[in-house]
């Protein structure tokens, strides 16, 4: 009588588990990103175009009039662009506990490389000393400060999230390590800069669920802080007090002169602009045209339509950057991508408010678009942070998912037993 071997059944449960794994696992390999990410990333990306197409219009023309190559600027922009894009999508693939251990080195290094500008590497612009030039190239250190910082508080309060009720705990070390690094900032006479850490700061404590009497605290400091500062130096309060509202021989000749340029640049540009490259307030009536009032440009030569295009993609960003804050259940996820969004939004709020004249003049330049390499690689590094945290979001829900099959199952079976 011929016998059939039998393969035993754990043998056949094994192989066809362990083949279930291996596809699993090349399953999730291949998972498409998260609309998250596909959000943050073609708004980075478009952004960063955009601002390399209007810095090269915002500054040929001062530079064919100097006898420079109308491309230098462009090219300059593009080179940090060409370093931060591919950096971007490599810090996507960290891993959030990599992340988590780098907080403390990320933190140390920056302020290290902020001390730099009080060596003979330093250089003085405009009063502020934030700068260090290496081989050709001007850095500003306190921009990878803003991630440093961010990552930093995000890691010191994600050890502290179940004693986050007492003021001690919120505040040490957050507060006196932070205010140092700040400091830095402000030992440079960068009050711009300084405000856009504080609204960190600020932005962490928030999005970690601090109470409300605790959160209080840290903004009242930080009130009478810019405050304090901005009594102390004259020039200061010389531009926040200075009327721009009202044209005059003396506003227009004084602490105004940007401010007046950027508004009649906005306001000729009417709905569909004057067209791409034909600005007239870039040919040396508007300071800093590429760099702090590229908004205006924007608005000069492309309208309304211009400027609406530009809202779009931040808010295009800020919507893939909070979703991931709300579906995130990792208290480090959610604390850094709090932060940088603060950071990332704030500073563009700030940028087009000083643009249309809402705020005084504090030299801060708009993310993504305005010339600065440095300020374009921190962002796109930024940027790569939070794209490494959306891609968390698949597997939390594919997790989900997961146990809720396996609890579909787990009742199942137990219906099948009772029933026999």
């Amino acid at each position: 009588m011929t016998q059939v071997a039998r393969t035993p059944r754990s043998e056949s449960a094994g192989s066809g588990s362990g083949g279930l794994a291996a596809r699993v696992s090349l399953g999730r390999r291949f998972t498409p990103v998260s609309s998250e990410f596909l959000m943050i990333a073609s708004a980075a990306l478009l952004l960063t175009i955009f601002g390399i197409v209007m810095v090269l219009s915002a500054t040929s023309a001062t530079a064919v009039s100097k006898g420079e190559n109308p491309m230098d600027g462009a090219l300059r922009q593009g080179i940090f662009a060409v370093l931060g894009v591919p950096l971007m999508f490599l810090i996507s693939r960290f891993p959030v506990d990599f992340l988590k251990k780098m907080a403390w080195p990320m933190l140390f290094g920056s302020v290290a490389l902020q001390l730099l500008v009080f060596t003979p590497l330093g250089v003085d612009d405009a009063g502020n000393r934030n700068w260090i030039r290496v081989a050709g190239f001007s850095l500003q250190p306190s921009e990878f400060i803003k991630i440093a910082l961010a990552v930093w508080i995000a890691y010191v309060l994600m050890r502290k999230q179940t004693m986050l009720g007492t003021w001690h705990q919120v505040f040490i070390p957050v507060v006196p390590v932070g205010a140092l690094a700040i400091g830095s900032v402000l030992a440079g006479k960068d009050l711009g800069t300084a405000m856009v850490m504080v609204m960190i700061l600020l932005g962490c404590l928030f999005f970690s669920g601090v109470k409300l009497r605790l959160f209080i605290i840290p903004v009242l400091l930080g009130i009478v802080a810019v405050i304090a500062l901005a009594v102390m130096s004259p020039d200061r309060m010389r531009r926040i007090t200075a009327t721009c509202n009202i044209v005059t021989s003396q506003s227009y000749e004084g602490d105004c002169y940007q401010s007046i340029h950027g508004i009649w640049g906005m306001a000729s540009g009417g709905i569909f602009g004057v067209g791409l490259g034909n600005s007239q307030e870039k040919y040396g009536w508007l300071p800093a045209a590429g760099n702090d009032f590229i908004f205006a440009i924007v608005g000069e030569e492309l309208g309304l339509i211009g400027c609406l295009v530009v809202l779009a993609l931040l808010v295009l960003f800020t919507v893939g950057a909070f979703h991931v804050i709300r579906k995130t259940n990792d208290p480090f996820v959610r604390v850094a991508a709090g932060g940088i969004t603060v950071w990332i939004v704030g500073q563009a709020v700030l940028n087009i408010g000083v643009v249309i004249g809402v705020f005084p003049v504090m030299g801060v330049p708009l993310p993504f678009m305005s010339q600065g390499g440095t300020a374009l690689l921190a962002v796109l590094m930024a940027c790569g942070v939070l794209l490494a945290f959306a891609r968390t979001i698949p597997a939390a829900e594919e997790r989900a998912v997961d146990s809720g099959r396996t609890a579909e199952k787990g009742r199942t079976a137990g219906r099948g037993k009772v029933a026999r």
